[in-house]
């Protein structure tokens, strides 16, 4: 069997479980789910959410699956590629190194630790220094075509 033939099967499969189970929620008054839930009984939505964490485990393994084979299968693309995950990994290294931490109250008067607000700095200020490359990527792009014409 060929891959097309494979992904019409499990897409059928997926399709109709999906729809039993929809009609097992919906044969279940609203009052009945919350009355059940409220209980701890989930058994008459947990098959839907389950079905929806294969949907999602399935197709996130797909798209891992093929982007991989397609930059193994391509030396300059997995070359470009190795190359921005290491600019990345510079961009979020300064940004670590420029962030610092300091004890912080919360509202629900919890406290966030120093390193956890080291980390959420880092994670700001690497936005910042990411979005500030793009918009001067953009800029300068705009110029330089301006400039050609």
């Amino acid at each position: 069997m060929n891959s097309e033939k494979i992904t019409k099967i499990v897409s059928a499969i997926l399709g109709i479980l999906g729809v039993v189970f929809l009609f097992l929620v919906l044969g279940k008054s609203s009052d009945e789910i919350k009355s059940a839930a409220s209980m701890g009984d989930f058994s008459s939505v947990s098959p839907i959410v389950n079905l929806t964490f294969a949907v999602l485990f399935i197709t996130i393994s797909v798209t891992l699956i093929f982007s991989l084979l397609g930059l193994f299968s391509n030396k300059e693309k997995l070359k470009k590629a190795l190359i921005s995950i290491g600019f990345l990994i510079l961009v979020v290294g300064i940004s670590y190194l420029f962030s610092s931490g300091e004890e912080t109250l919360l509202k629900d008067n919890e406290i966030l630790s120093a390193q956890g607000s080291r980390l959420v700095e880092t994670g700001i200020r690497t936005v910042y220094i990411l979005g500030s490359i793009a918009i001067l990527l953009m800029v300068s792009s705009t110029i330089r075509k301006s400039i050609s014409k």
